[in-house]
């Protein structure tokens, strides 16, 4: 069936919402989240604040749609990794892509992974585009044979699996497995443990934290994940 064309009203609106974002995204890189402005965004691209308010009604509705957008950046940048092949090479190859991201995005990265916003409450969809994010390291760590030191986490998992059906379809989706397999829980556990493995150094060094401390945190980065791919024993 052919897509029915947009009204020019329609394109109209499409494109003030994006010119809306562009702004907004200059102010977060330019000043973090305090800086976002709607009635300094309505100056820039020349409407009058009311007018603005009919394209977002708060800030909060912008920067719930900046999240979005950003999650779906990052999302991107790790669905564009090959990853055949799997193995240690491939959670390298992703960990570095979602490096690459966020250190070239470190406004967009602290958007979404930095201290919550005071009063701002993440739109429900949040999840699914951090999942999307995720979902490239399940099949890679499904491959994976644990050591015995992971076996507590791993049965918190095969709970969550049983228990979660959103999560469930998720693991399936990317690994074709049932949650009852066991190699679905070695999936989810594997994933699991890069993302705060990857937030503790990629956010401290968006942060600035890494400064003076004679260090590359992209070598921090790699023997960490190096230590994760032994962990499950990926060849």
């Amino acid at each position: 069936m052919a897509t029915q064309a947009r009204s020019p009203r329609e394109r109209y609106r499409e494109q003030t919402r994006s010119e809306i974002k562009e702004v907004a995204v200059r102010q977060l890189a330019a000043g973090g989240v305090e800086s976002v402005a709607l009635l300094r965004i309505a100056k820039e691209i020349g409407v009058s604040g009311p007018a603005l308010y009919r394209y977002y009604a708060s800030r909060d509705d912008l920067l719930a749609e900046l999240v979005l957008d950003a999650y779906t950046d990052a999302a991107e940048a790790v669905h564009a990794v090959d990853t055949e092949g799997g193995g240690r090479a491939a959670l390298h190859a992703l960990i570095r892509a979602y490096r690459a991201w966020a250190v070239a995005n470190p406004h967009l990265y602290l958007l979404i992974q930095g201290t919550p916003v005071a009063g701002f409450t993440t739109p429900p969809e949040t999840v699914l585009r951090a999942r999307s994010v995720l979902g490239p390291f399940l099949p890679v760590f499904a491959e994976g044979r644990p050591l015995a030191g992971l076996d507590p986490l791993l049965a918190e998992f095969q709970i969550w699996l049983r228990e979660e059906p959103d999560v469930t379809a998720w693991v399936a989706q990317w690994t074709g497995r049932d949650p009852a397999d066991p190699v679905a829980a070695v999936a989810l556990t594997g994933a699991i443990m890069a993302w705060p493995q990857i937030h503790g150094t990629v956010g401290l060094e968006t942060a600035g934290q890494f400064t003076g401390m004679g260090h590359d945190p992209a070598t921090l980065l790699d023997v960490q994940t190096t230590i994760l791919a032994d962990a499950f024993q990926l060849r």
